[in-house]
């Protein structure tokens, strides 16, 4: 492919030098030490690293071109210089330039993008298990983890660059015609990914062509990076309304949050938009558009059984799932499945098939009388959702001949280099809802962990909850299990899946089940399997 090819649709501050337009382009990158020969470098301009600093490790590397928003920096060798390109807008040049370069594969592969504060990584899981029980190859990008037809690879952002994203959907594309082949049947690639707000607003994925977008809500989050929840809002819109590129075909939106009222206006290219809730339609009547909601909710140590409703069928559901909030996640999946043309039995089949999501609301169950569960939230409305579906499975207890209800014991943290009004909200949150409370350390960063934790306990502090303060997360973690008695819920909130700790000199490896499970078996819990008895709860809607 050539240059000019590659470029196409790139808004460039000057033409392109002819000899230069007609290069053949071997590969495009953003990363000096992946460059090879005739490839051509983005130099992004990053807010903590200039990428214009390694155009000659590049150079050296094989590039023959080098892209940016700025113009090159002095000094740089001619061979440089005069096949520097200056654009517009960096990161949006990258997403046309892999678009290209790479083929449009959003032509073919079906992508869905999931964004909100919370919820995106359970119903990115939910919505691909639902598309493979439909006979899709399947593609997942998230927090946790990517997948690609099967196969599990890390990540290093919730939402990778576009060129990450675009060569991995051309892979997908590749992986689906072989094994479709195979079967002897035409390909059919789903992508499913989780879009970040960071994402939106720096143009990571500027360009996509979404068959689906889903909302699942907005919460206090991030402000250190958007400033405002309104600019945080309007992150988020950007999914539904792309700038320079169409709309998604279906936009599936929370009917019971007020912020899908802006989604839902932002969103008017959509041909299709599926609402999904428990209770308020008053979104629906305003902007129109098909509900699916959910009746006879029941909730147990076991998972989620209740009823779907949609367009005047009525499918049972029963997911291994536990959270009340996961009738919402489950719903917004549901959404992405109809969008697909998949049936509500094939539906149901795929919710069944998701047995876990980790970190989230995960159980840590050696055998012991009582609830340990871990769980991502890292929000103040995050960590109340979870505070309340850990009340909602705590067991009563005979205790003196008297039946006593089971306690919450909530052990959380707040990140550091991050928005620091979240924090005496969590500190609100775990004290008001909580019978005990343990405040420890999540990733620091930069910050001294004591003065994270004092702003926490300024919201902590306004409730006489029982608390103590312990800044090493494994001793925090030990105190908190060793409080718990049987019929208790133990909620270890803050980190959920992640593996490592950030310290202010170093990442150390540190894992929040890992951490449970030790702590269970030097107690004397060594059987793995136990199911607890008991405890639920029953809504009907």
């Amino acid at each position: 492919m050539k240059l000019r090819q590659v470029l196409e649709g790139v808004r460039l501050r000057s033409p392109l030098s002819p000899d230069l337009a007609e290069k053949a382009v071997a590969g495009i990158e953003y990363d000096s030490r992946r460059v090879g020969k005739d490839f051509v470098f983005f130099a992004f301009a990053g807010s903590r690293v200039d990428g214009r600093r390694f155009v000659e490790d590049a150079a050296a590397g094989g590039a023959f071109a080098f892209v940016s928003e700025l113009a090159a920096p002095e000094g740089v060798p001619d061979s440089i210089a005069t096949r520097w390109i200056q654009v517009e807008h960096g990161r949006q040049a990258l997403a046309t330039a892999s678009r290209n370069f790479y083929r449009k594969p959003d032509e073919r592969v079906l992508f869905t993008g999931i964004t909100g504060t919370n919820g995106k990584t359970t119903t990115s899981y939910l919505a691909d298990a639902i598309l493979q029980e439909a006979g899709f190859v399947t593609g997942l990008i998230g927090t946790i983890e990517s997948r690609l037809a099967g196969e599990r690879r890390d990540v290093v952002n919730t939402t990778p660059e576009s060129l990450d994203v675009m060569r991995f959907a051309a892979e997908l594309e590749q992986r689906g015609a072989v094994l479709s082949e195979a079967a002897g049947g035409a390909p059919r690639c789903a992508l499913t990914m989780e879009v970040s707000s960071h994402a939106l607003a720096l143009g990571r994925v500027f360009g996509i062509r979404f068959h689906t977008a889903v909302f699942t809500n907005l919460t206090r989050d991030h402000l250190d990076f958007h400033h405002t929840m309104d600019q945080y809002a309007a992150a988020k819109a950007r999914l539904f309304a792309p700038v320079d590129s169409p709309g998604p075909l279906w936009s599936v939106l929370n009917a019971d949050d007020p912020a899908s009222s802006g989604m839902a206006i932002a969103n008017h290219a959509a041909q299709r938009t599926l609402w999904y809730g428990l209770s308020d339609t008053a979104h629906i009547r305003a902007h129109g558009g098909a509900l699916l909601r959910a009746e006879s909710i029941f909730s147990s140590f076991a998972g989620l059984r209740f009823d779907l409703i949609y367009e005047g069928a009525r499918q049972h559901i029963e997911s291994a799932l536990t959270a009340r909030f996961n009738v919402m996640n489950i719903l917004a999946a549901a959404g992405v499945g109809i969008s697909y043309g998949i049936d509500l039995d094939t539906i149901a089949r795929g919710i069944a098939a998701c047995r876990s999501v980790p970190g989230r609301f995960e159980r840590i169950d050696q055998g012991q009388p009582f609830l340990v569960t871990v769980d991502y939230a890292h929000t103040d409305a995050a960590l109340r959702n979870a505070i309340q579906v850990a009340r909602e499975l705590v067991t009563p207890t005979q205790i003196g001949g008297k039946l006593a209800r089971g306690r919450v014991i909530t052990l959380f943290g707040c990140g550091g280099d991050r928005d620091r009004t979240k924090r005496p909200l969590m500190g609100m949150a775990a004290g008001e809802l909580s019978d005990y409370v343990v405040l420890t350390s999540d990733n620091p960063r930069s910050e001294d962990p004591l003065d994270i934790m004092n702003d926490a306990l300024v919201g902590l502090g306004r409730f006489d909850t029982p608390h103590v303060v312990e800044p090493d997360r494994a001793k925090a973690i030990r105190h908190a299990i060793e409080q718990a008695a049987a019929g208790d819920a133990v909620l270890i909130a803050g980190k959920g899946h992640e593996t490592y700790q950030v310290l202010k000199d170093r990442t150390i490896h540190f894992d929040d089940r890992e951490t449970a499970r030790e702590v269970l078996r030097a107690i004397g819990y060594e059987v793995p399997g136990f199911k607890e008895p008991g405890g639920g709860s029953r809504e009907s809607e």
